[in-house]
């Protein structure tokens, strides 16, 4: 699945605390189980993880991994 990267604007906000992205340590994220569509951008680690949280967008996601097991995926 072919992506373009480009650099966002310089006024960009978190999509979680709305800070500029820029005054701290910006991270894009992509859905790409839906055609790797527009980027979503967040301040920081931080605001990404209470944003998959609150969003339940973790649950169902993972890999189960057991120490009997072959692997996970």
């Amino acid at each position: 699945m072919a992506t373009s990267i480009t650099r966002p604007d310089p006024d960009e906000s978190c999509a979680y605390c709305q800070s500029p992205i820029f005054d701290h340590e910006p991270v894009c994220v992509r859905d790409c189980t839906d055609d790797c569509g527009s980027p979503v951008h967040f301040c920081n680690y931080a605001c990404l993880s209470v944003y998959i949280e609150e969003n339940d967008l973790a649950v169902g996601d993972a890999c189960e991994w057991s120490p009997d097991g072959e692997g996970c995926c």
